[in-house]
């Protein structure tokens, strides 16, 4: 497995991912990636090397989305984040690793 169980239990809010743009309200995918590679980072003894989240999710609250997580060692994982409310804040709810 790519992660300790204990990622989804750390990884319990990630706050304020948005960015506003003509009109309407996206997920800031490039803090969203900082913000799991820092969570990772700081939970687990994994060193990422990258993170790969949507740039186009519009901010609804119980919309869901994934990202992939790939280690420095050629692991990857997808994790999956649920929109909490209008603020964009997140949570982890689904942590797969990938083959």
């Amino acid at each position: 497995m790519l992660y300790p169980a204990r990622l989804g239990v750390a990884a319990v809010a990630i706050a304020a991912l948005l960015i506003a743009g003509c009109g309407s309200k996206v997920i800031d995918d490039k803090k969203a990636e900082a913000a799991i590679k820092s969570d990772v980072e700081n939970n687990t003894s994994v060193k990422v090397a990258s993170v790969d989240c949507p740039g186009d999710v519009d901010v609804k609250t119980g919309t869901t989305f994934d990202c992939t997580v790939r280690a420095q060692d050629g692991r990857s994982a997808t994790v999956t984040l649920k929109i909490l409310n209008e603020n964009a804040d997140v949570k982890v709810v689904n942590l797969k690793t990938n083959k």
